[in-house]
């Protein structure tokens, strides 16, 4: 049986059977870490009692914890239930009952917020280099943030227009619009990457991380050209994972801080994320009067239904409807 006494200092064996299952099955590092996170606050809720002693009650004191005492989000409660649930399947191969009577997080109804054109353009002017080029691909080509971070050299495709997007949400892949007045910048951008992957080659570097068990199969692949970050981090660090020094993909932060910044100067006062500029790509595409469908298709949503929630966008506010105010 594992000993949580050592927690906080060194992982269990218990969490490091669940970290070896998840990158089995090929779940991103920042899944792997949330599951990681939440089976141990499940377990250090209980008082370090053992899982495998647990069951549905405890499960249900836990989550009804979080939405009562914690105030936790929905998607943040269930993807507690989602760990824990894993845990108790894949990993001690137990099966649990229905858990019943939690106490669930209220999930708000919020509509996306949209930027207009206008806005997406000012927004825009007060990016340089990669972070604009970055955002630009957000929203040219309706990426989750992530998804831009983790494009590869091989994954632009200049001769159809378009980016493969690969191991999306739902571990789906998926074709999208390459915008055509971002070709000549990513080109530019792309010569820029190249010149600093032949300087790391020369200084004993340039190796990259490469997905599941391709490093095993392609033994030279993780220093070939294609397989490069679209978008390198500006240092070499060394990869937690492997102890071997590389240059990651730029984080997530990077450009999120770029954007708070170019919103603040912009004087936009909407809460503006980096998913907003996604947001904006699919109710535009609607309002320029192209089907749900596609647009359904280049998001990578997997509902239609999912995607319905763009034409709700436009219909609110009233737009179109003439105020009485108006006629004063």
């Amino acid at each position: 049986m594992p000993d949580f006494t050592s927690i906080n200092s060194q992982p269990p064996k218990l969490l490091e059977r669940l970290t070896g299952t998840l990158r089995t099955m090929h779940y991103s590092k920042r899944t792997i870490d949330v599951y990681g996170h939440w089976v141990r606050r499940y377990v250090l809720f209980h008082h370090k009692k053992h899982p495998n002693d647990m069951g549905e009650m405890e499960i249900n004191l836990f989550l009804s914890h979080l939405a009562t005492k914690e105030k936790v989000a929905a998607s943040t409660q269930n993807q507690a239930l989602c760990a824990i649930v894993f845990l108790y399947k894949h990993i001690l191969k137990k099966e649990i009952g229905e858990i019943q009577n939690i106490i669930w997080a209220k999930k708000p109804k919020r509509l996306p917020i949209v930027l207009t054109v206008d806005e997406v353009k000012l927004i825009l002017q007060q990016l340089r280099s990669a972070k604009w080029l970055m955002a630009s691909l957000l929203y040219g080509a309706g990426l989750r943030l992530n998804e831009c971070l983790q494009l590869r050299i091989k994954d632009v495709d200049f001769g159809y227009k378009q980016l493969q997007i690969h191991d999306a949400k739902g571990k789906s892949a998926r074709f999208t619009v390459l915008p055509g007045n971002l070709i000549l910048p990513l080109h530019e951008h792309i010569e820029k990457v190249k010149n600093l992957h032949d300087s790391d080659l020369s200084a004993g570097f340039g190796s990259v991380a490469l997905p599941n068990a391709l490093q095993r199969k392609y033994k030279n692949a993780e220093y070939e050209w294609r397989w490069q970050w679209l978008f390198p981090a500006p240092n070499i660090s060394t990869d937690p994972e492997t102890g071997i020094k590389r240059r990651h993909h730029q984080g997530d932060w990077a450009l999120q801080r770029a954007l708070k910044k170019a919103v603040r100067e912009s004087g936009i006062t909407k809460r503006v994320t980096c998913h907003a500029l996604r947001h904006s790509f699919a109710t535009h595409l609607l309002e320029d009067g192209y089907d749900i469908r596609t647009i359904q298709e280049l998001l990578g949503h997997k509902s239609v239904e999912t995607t319905m929630i763009y034409t709700h966008v436009m219909q609110r506010g009233g737009r179109g409807i003439r105020s009485p105010m108006d006629r004063l």
